[in-house]
């Protein structure tokens, strides 16, 4: 069965971010943030993306399967039930189900990992896209982990946090 990743970079490296996407085959990283900006170094999208080139990495953002400002908002709120309503909304509109037709196609022919902020997969909306293109393209999900700085700093190998947790699609 094929697989789709997930990955966050919230408290990585680029280095480690990078390390966890070779270590899983990734051939596609597709941006699913709706602002692909970061204050963090290293992972606002046109630096993102030439690294990654640079790595022998393809990079797409498909910026209609960010999620929309006000689910941002219930996010950092801590209301998860409203940024999964507002979310789920928000994949019902044209743009969002256009943007997931192509991420499908495109899972189906290459090992992608879906790519946003959060560390945790739980609380982004990159699994909840996940899950509907496992659904959909009778995939299995995986969420890849990657070494956080504080872990990197503490004298810990760079290798002792890339494992990824494999997911059935729900």
């Amino acid at each position: 069965m094929n697989a789709i990743a997930t990955i966050g970079y919230e408290g990585a490296t680029p280095d480690a971010f990078d390390a966890a996407l070779l270590r899983a085959d990734i051939e596609l990283v597709v941006d699913v943030r709706a602002v692909a900006i970061s204050r963090k170094r290293g992972f606002s999208k046109t630096a993102l993306s030439e690294r990654l080139r640079n790595l022998g990495f393809d990079y797409i953002h498909l910026r209609g399967l960010g999620d929309p400002k006000p689910g941002r908002e219930a996010a950092r709120a801590g209301d998860m039930v409203l940024f999964r309503e507002i979310f789920d909304r928000y994949l019902a509109t044209a743009v969002a189900k256009s943007e997931l037709e192509k991420l499908l196609s495109l899972a189906l022919e290459k090992r992608v990992a879906l790519l946003c902020y959060e560390a945790d997969p739980e609380g982004c909306h990159r699994t909840i896209v996940a899950n509907s293109i496992a659904k959909l393209g009778n995939l299995s999900i995986l969420h890849l982990k990657v070494e956080s700085e504080r872990a990197a700093n503490s004298g810990r190998s760079r290798t002792d946090n890339y494992s990824g947790e494999s997911v059935a699609a729900a």
